[in-house]
């Protein structure tokens, strides 16, 4: 395949993802006003909640197999990799340029997440079907291409939306809690209305509190002591459970992912459930339809907050090229290491669909569903946008030149 071509098949993806954004910012433009601020809300709930379990669930019950995971084991330890090493150069990213608070957890998210989704769905098959393409029979290369991009999709939603998910949360959540004003006591502010302020002050509290309050902690101290071995191994299991407090970390695509995984590896689900001659195969197609439009309304959803990121987000040059270089110099060398690393010890197959795979793994812009989590919790929506358009206008020469190499490596 000549550069040109490659340069083509290589850019109609990035084209498609610009084009559909584009649309999203005319249908957020006040005279059309059909993605405002409510519109957005209420679909950023529908792809949460509904779309993205859809289409993680069913796209792995339908190609994942027992015998797809053992020949194909490596896969989610290399994009692991990436989350791993894409995360440690965000927060280098993040001392060098000392981003403020607010923008902290979608760095993170954008160096470690890549685009596992949409674009490798694209990518492969558009390469099988040129006829210069090193992957052999078109027809071949397609049924394997989307397996491999299938799965691609599947970890890579369970890794973002169990850890990158989690990373926006805590961050949005303390940048919050930093632009609240103090916390008025409850009570003190009808008071207020009553009693001029100074003299609300006057009375302090008597010296019998306060002996009164220390003799109740000493007793609790002392009950404390006398409370046996394992019922404290019981309440330090309980407070790490609160902490971690699973309904958040079990986000929806990760049930759908478990839906998924029981119904493709199980035979007697995967015979009910998954196939033509399959008696209950109209659930699954049903499902596969309503996860389709997942990727195109989250993509309609950060074209319009957009608009919003042009009129007053204020994203640090710095950072917009440290996560273009994370993503698209120091994450694909490194992908060519692990790669190497790995069919010299054996553990990938000779499979040269499935070496370019992983490698493209490594090159691929921030995954689109990081504007999901933003407006979910309120915070970084126009500042993700603009860093999209910037990272997704790249890519368009960043993912041809790697594909091209990548390619050629691998011959």
């Amino acid at each position: 395949m000549g550069l040109w071509k490659l340069f083509v098949v290589a850019l109609m993806p990035v084209v498609k993802v610009l084009l559909i954004t584009a649309v999203g910012v005319f249908l957020a433009i006040e005279r059309v006003d059909i993605l405002g601020m409510a519109a957005r809300k209420h679909l950023n709930n529908l792809v949460f909640y509904v779309l993205n379990p859809a289409l993680v669930g069913s796209n792995l019950a339908k190609f994942i197999t027992v015998k797809s995971l053992v020949m194909l084991w490596f896969m989610p330890l290399s994009v692991l990799i990436t989350f791993i090493a894409g995360s440690a150069l965000g927060w280098l990213l993040i001392k060098i340029t000392r981003a403020p608070n607010h923008l902290r957890g979608l760095i993170l998210g954008c160096c470690a997440a890549g685009n596992l989704g949409n674009m490798p769905l694209i990518i492969i098959p558009a390469v099988c079907e040129e006829k210069d393409s090193p992957f052999g029979d078109a027809n071949i290369c397609n049924m394997h291409g989307l397996a491999y991009a299938t799965l691609s999709m599947a970890i890579g939603s369970i890794y973002m939306w169990l850890y990158v998910y989690n990373v926006v949360r805590i961050y949005s959540s303390t940048a919050s809690d930093e632009t609240k004003p103090d916390a008025i006591p409850e009570g003190l502010e009808s008071a207020r209305e009553i009693t001029p302020g100074p003299k609300l002050f006057l009375k302090e509290p008597s010296i019998n509190v306060g002996v009164e309050n220390f003799e109740i902690d000493r007793a609790v101290s002392k009950g404390k002591a006398k409370v046996p071995f394992p019922e404290n191994i019981k309440q330090g299991f309980q407070k790490v459970v609160d902490k971690l407090n699973l309904k958040r970390v079990l986000s929806p695509s990760i049930n759908g992912a478990i839906v998924g995984f029981i119904v493709g590896t199980i035979p007697p689900f995967r015979k009910a459930l998954i196939g033509g001659s399959a008696p209950l195969h109209v659930l699954e197609d049903s499902a596969y339809s309503v996860g389709e439009s997942a990727i195109t309304i989250t993509t309609l959803i950060v074209g319009s907050n957009l608009l919003k990121g042009f009129r007053g987000s204020k994203v640090p040059i710095s950072v917009i090229v440290g996560i273009m270089a994370v993503r698209y110099i120091f994450l694909p060398i490194l992908g060519v290491g692990v790669v190497k690393f790995a069919v010299h010890l054996g553990a990938v197959s000779s499979d040269p669909l499935y070496k370019f795979v992983l490698l493209l793994q490594f090159a691929l812009p921030p995954a689109i569903n990081i504007g999901t989590m933003t407006q979910l919790f309120g915070s970084g929506e126009a500042e993700f946008s603009v860093i999209m358009l910037w990272t997704y206008a790249s890519a368009s020469v960043s993912v041809t030149l790697w594909s091209a190499f990548f390619m050629w490596l691998i011959k």
